[in-house]
């Protein structure tokens, strides 16, 4: 089936750049990432995706993790006061 569209100036020659470099049709391409769109197919994971899969994000290690300490905020409201000689907020 064929099909025109009609593509951004910035979008063909960015499409005409990577086709050279990559040795492929702007056929393939396009065929490929629509089939990725519409198909399901997974893409490439994010460096964020990687990072949170990894255990880099969402977890604390380290003093007082998983201890009941509560948040960041109140181990440093805590050790503000302890360092000024506060009492603890009730």
């Amino acid at each position: 089936m064929t099909t025109t569209v009609r593509l951004p100036l910035r979008v063909e020659q960015a499409l005409a750049t990577y086709c050279v470099e990559a040795r492929r049709t702007k056929s393939e391409v396009i065929v490929e990432l629509l089939e990725q769109r519409f198909m399901g197919t997974e893409t490439e994971r994010t460096p964020y995706e990687l990072a949170q899969e990894a255990g880099f994000i969402g977890c604390v290690s380290g003093k007082g993790a998983g201890k009941g300490v509560g948040t960041t905020k109140q181990r440093v409201v805590a050790a503000i006061r302890k360092k000024h000689g506060k009492k603890p907020a009730a």
